[in-house]
């Protein structure tokens, strides 16, 4: 009984199985039936012995370079071989009309010819699929547009051109209001990148004759299909619209006639027409956020990945959506701009655009400590514009600094502060290098009459706070993964009025503020409360100026 429940087993296995299998599902028989294992045995190394002679045989002939044929008569029968098969194992299925039982072992060369010679049978003529994948514009494509026009996208393109320059040309081509809806419309531009595009291709004019200047059909074909723009994304096509033809990537002045766009046809910015001074500094600003937020290893090119990840592109969409300009926070809103530039002119005393040591040690009425604003002047957190005087801010470095101490939930921020805190550049800021810091905050808290917070409870705090991954050494990557209970590690070591405020805290206040401030960042926040403290300084000064006025008469 248990022989042919044994047999059914091995034979249950497909048709063709090697010697290996069978000597496997032998091994698997249960011990106490030594006989069935022996007999079984006697049965492999039978079968085997009798082909070693045609294993031989081929190997020879392969070795020789002989050609090798199958064999024409059977070998002898074994007990367990094909044809014998079906008197020992009555239950084996019969094997599918494609295959056929061979002697050989799957890896034998007998099944490799074999299967060589199937495989050189004529085969039908394989189907031809047209490129339907474009990687870079073809070396012709700059030639003109009947390159690419054979492509469906780039038909269909066409045709949408051709309806605008149809129903709203002029003769020579489209007029700028009505190429930047065609650009809005078929292209998915926003329209300050549409107009900055119209004047690129009237000739870079800084201003264009809004009456006469027209852009011809052929041109925006050669330009758009050249630079592979048919299928490309919003923020790609964005992108190259505002790139030089010479780089890959954008630098700052490649953004000034953006922001040129922005001041003329944005309807909140009508105010700054007569003042040309704020409208350079407005650009100048925003320029530098964008470069702040995007560009982050502060390279001051800013590729297409670093353009794509931001929120650029959702900026420069709520430009056409929203007429009032300080909605849009991120980047264009002239109330932030307004707190960025007065701050740095209340520190400016001698109004030469330059800050020294003593100028920034005056921010937000000493904010901050003297080992702080050293680092910053050691160029630590960043290099400072090439060509500022020795020991002088610029402007765009007050911009860098200002963003990164009012929000340091940033990944910029948090690099700035860990570069100045590294005191030894080695990645990891330790025990000594906060010790540095703390030692001057330490002596403003008793100065204010505070009750000092000892270092060795401040570092258990931080500690238990972010959760380095190794103890004692805070990394930039456990900083940035524990935003935003990160900033207070910084402003902890040297911002002297956040850790004071952290430090009395009143949860219920914080609630409240919570609410008040809902969905805005730090940076947000503190524009809005030092704008509305700015503008309602204007106002007692005016009032002032007023009732001076009215005396004197």
């Amino acid at each position: 009984m248990w022989n042919n429940r044994a047999q059914g087993r091995v034979d249950a296995a497909e048709p063709g199985t090697s010697g290996r299998y069978q000597e496997r599902m032998i091994d698997q028989l249960p011990s106490h039936y030594p006989c069935a294992k022996l007999k079984l045995d006697q049965f492999f190394l039978q079968w085997l012995s009798e082909h070693q002679d045609l294993v031989s045989t081929l190997v020879d002939d392969i070795q020789a370079g002989r050609p090798i044929h199958a064999p024409s008569q059977p070998v002898g029968p074994s007990p367990l071989s094909p044809s014998t098969a079906h008197m020992i194992f009555a239950s084996t299925p019969p094997l599918s009309p494609s295959k056929t039982r061979s002697p050989s072992t799957p890896l034998s060369p007998a099944r490799r010819s074999m299967s060589t010679l199937g495989g050189s049978q004529k085969r039908g003529p394989l189907a031809t699929i047209p490129q339907f994948y474009f990687p870079q514009p073809s070396a012709n494509a700059a030639a003109g547009p009947g390159v690419l026009l054979l492509e469906p996208a780039s038909r269909d393109f066409v045709q949408r051109i051709d309806t605008h320059y149809d129903t709203l040309g002029v003769p020579g081509g489209l007029l700028q209001k009505a190429f930047v809806k065609m650009m809005q419309e078929v292209c998915e531009l926003p329209s300050m990148v549409a107009y900055t595009l119209f004047r690129r291709l009237c000739g870079g004019e800084a201003v264009v004759d809004e009456e006469r200047s027209v852009v011809p059909r052929d041109k925006l074909i050669k330009y758009w299909t050249g630079r592979s723009l048919v299928a490309a994304s919003p923020a790609k096509r964005a992108f190259e619209c505002l790139r030089p033809d010479d780089q890959d990537h954008l630098l700052f002045q490649d953004l000034w006639p953006l922001l040129e766009c922005v001041l003329r046809y944005h309807p909140g910015l009508e105010f700054l027409a007569e003042t040309a001074e704020f409208q350079r500094k407005y650009a100048e600003t925003v320029i530098h956020r964008i470069f702040y937020s995007l560009n982050k290893c502060g390279s001051g090119r800013l590729n297409f990945r670093e353009f794509r990840s931001g929120d650029l592109m959702d900026a420069l969409y709520a430009l056409d959506r929203e007429n009032d300009i300080n909605k849009i926070l991120k980047f264009f809103s002239y109330e932030h701009f307004y707190v960025i530039y007065c701050k740095f002119w209340e520190l400016d005393q001698d109004h030469d655009f330059l800050l020294d040591k003593n100028d920034l040690a005056h921010y937000s009425n000493c904010a901050l400590s003297y080992v702080i604003v050293d680092r910053i002047f050691e160029e630590a957190p960043r290099k400072f514009k090439p060509n500022t005087p020795p020991g002088k801010m610029c402007y765009e470095d007050f911009v860098w600094f200002i963003l990164s101490e009012e929000d340091k939930t940033t990944d910029t921020a948090l690099t700035y502060w860990f570069r100045c805190v590294d005191l030894d550049g080695d990645g990891v800021i330790r025990p000594r290098e906060m010790l540095h810091f703390y030692e001057e905050q330490l002596r403003r808290l008793e100065g204010w009459n505070q009750e000092p917070v000892q270092f060795e409870d401040l570092l258990c705090q931080l500690h238990d706070m972010l959760a380095p991954s190794k103890e004692g050494a805070f990394t930039l990557r456990d900083l940035k993964r524990t935003k935003p209970q990160s900033g207070l590690f910084f402003s902890a070591l040297f911002s002297l009025h956040k850790f004071v405020s952290f430090e009395n805290r009143d949860p219920f206040a914080q609630r409240a503020e919570a609410a008040e401030f809902a969905g805005l960042s730090d940076w947000d926040k503190f524009a809005k409360i030092e704008y509305f403290r700015l503008a309602s300084e204007d106002d007692q000064q005016e009032q002032a100026g007023g009732l001076d006025a009215d005396d004197g008469m």
